[in-house]
């Protein structure tokens, strides 16, 4: 009997999938992935009643150099089951998802080989359902059953219509290009006259400015990274990296667009460059997708992760008149609230991270760069029309003066035990200083308010790696460095706590 559970990671199976780096075993191999996506077409069957021989289940891959192995083995493991497979080829993870609702697929499940932005040799797996991504439950179970099942033999002969590769990538872009031409208005080239540039990092992004804005009459010439490399040679696939903004915004300058747009390896995340190169990520993009959300439901709650900034509250709360509630690191943890919301009555409409996770409820709650790169673009074509620019919708969202992010390693081996017990002293020592304001709703860890250095502090625990992340803001210079310097007291008690980046 196999033991698959260290390759959960939260809702998604990761691990090692290439040799080649000195101390990282693989650990994702092809019997793996087989064994894990044929469990997964017996956990269908069981949850949805059907016999495996009626469940046609998708199988879609980035780039990354282990994909082609890895998203062969699960064809394997769906029709060792007896479903249908449909090959959906390279293939982004929105994209994956849709194919359980699109007309003409309606698919009763898909899995996605990616592994986002993380380096060459990894790769991982996600699951998804017409009712949206597995839960971190339903992962834990589907690798349970993936030990339990017999090991497979060698496929014999040919699958004959079992398995059917799929037009799926094309049938999503002209869903994309469906909704810019019905949000701009402007007829069926509603980007005419409209210069783009999309930076795909060299990952599955690269359909976007081809297959969705050039026929909708945008100029996407000063496009980069466009071809597809599981190498990712050119920076990092992510957002959030410095690197890979520099080039979209590099992109967008030199080709003089009105626009740029990045996407992280399997497009459920997204950044952006207004045309004057000022980055819409992180608060901004939160910011931005906020004034486009009060245009749609003023009032709503807009849900974000718990290092959002201060300002972006006041932003979200006194300019555009919305909720805002910090919840919990991680996509699933964001989305999930949001969901909950609105089931409970309080209308909400968009759940983000500052990673560059966004999902809307008129989206099904998915998390979708090029959902949101859409979003982003009808506003930009309404806004030109009035000779604004994005940038206009932010004008009053202050930014930090200082920001840090200090990552503690943990050196104990029960490292979650461990940071609890951080956690829980901290917050009667954080609450006896008159200096201090501990705030009113901790969903994760504990965020402070240090008003006479015009900051805050948050400490909390890693949601996957023994460390505990310190994320410091601050609106006055050299404010950032002293709020670390009265913490440092504290955490200088904890011996488990490593400190040498912050005490230098």
């Amino acid at each position: 009997m196999a033991d698959y559970s260290k390759l959960q990671n939260g809702s998604d199976v990761r691990g090692v999938a290439l040799a080649g780096v000195p101390g990282e075993p693989v650990t994702l191999t092809p019997e793996a992935a087989r064994a894990i996506a044929g469990a997964f077409v017996r956990w269908l069957a069981a949850r949805t009643g059907k016999a495996a021989h009626e469940l046609t289940v998708g199988v879609g891959r980035d780039p990354r150099l282990s994909g082609p192995d890895l998203a062969a083995a699960p064809r394997d493991g769906i029709l060792d089951q007896g479903a249908r497979c449909g090959d959906g080829g390279l293939a982004s993870t929105p994209a994956m998802f849709m194919s359980t609702l699109l007309p003409g697929f309606g698919w009763d499940g898909a899995v996605m080989i990616t592994a986002s932005h993380l380096p060459w040799n990894r790769n991982g797996m996600k699951f998804f359902t017409p009712a949206g991504g597995l839960e971190k439950e339903d992962i834990r179970h589907l690798l349970a059953l993936a030990g339990e099942l017999p090991p497979a033999t060698p496929r014999q002969g040919r699958a004959g219509d079992r398995l059917f590769p799929s037009p799926l990538m094309d049938a999503y872009a002209a869903h994309l290009r469906q909704l810019i031409i019905d949000g701009a208005g402007s007829g069926s080239r509603p980007l005419a006259g409209f210069k783009i540039a999309v930076d795909a990092g060299n990952g599955s992004g690269g359909f976007f400015p081809r297959q969705v804005l050039e026929p909708l009459g945008a100029d996407v010439s000063a496009s980069v990274y466009l071809e597809p490399d599981g190498r990712f040679p050119n920076h990092i696939p992510n957002p959030e990296d410095k690197a890979a903004m520099a080039a979209i915004r590099k992109a967008t300058l030199e080709g003089g667009c009105h626009l740029g747009i990045i996407f992280d390896t399997d497009v459920d995340r997204a950044g952006a460059v207004d045309r004057d190169g000022s980055p819409l990520s992180r608060n901004r993009l939160i910011g931005l997708m906020g004034a486009i959300v009060a245009q749609e439901a003023p009032g709503s709650t807009v849900v974000t992760d718990s290092v959002t900034s201060d300002e972006l509250a006041a932003f979200l709360t006194g300019k555009l008149g919305l909720v805002h509630r910090r919840f919990k690191r991680g996509y699933k943890n964001v989305i999930n609230e949001g969901i909950r919301l609105n089931q409970q009555g309080t209308p909400c409409l968009l759940a983000i991270e500052t990673s560059g996770h966004g999902a809307m409820r008129e989206n099904h709650f998915l998390d979708d760069g090029a959902y949101l790169a859409v979003k982003i673009i009808i506003q930009a074509a309404r806004l030109r029309e009035k000779g604004q620019t994005l940038g206009d919708l932010l004008r009053e969202l202050r930014e930090p003066l200082e920001a840090a992010e200090h990552r503690l390693p943990i050196g104990a081996e029960d490292f979650g035990a461990y940071g609890a017990r951080v956690l829980e002293a901290l917050a009667p020592y954080a609450a006896a200083r008159e200096d201090w304001q501990v705030a009113p709703d901790n969903q994760e860890g504990l965020r402070v308010s240090v008003p006479g250095l015009s900051g805050w502090f948050l400490l909390r625990m890693s949601l996957h790696d023994p460390l505990m992340p310190l994320n410091i803001e601050s609106n006055r210079p050299g404010g950032a460095a002293a709020i670390l310097d009265q913490l440092l007291p504290f955490l200088r008690q904890w011996e488990g706590l490593a400190l040498p980046v912050v005490e230098k």
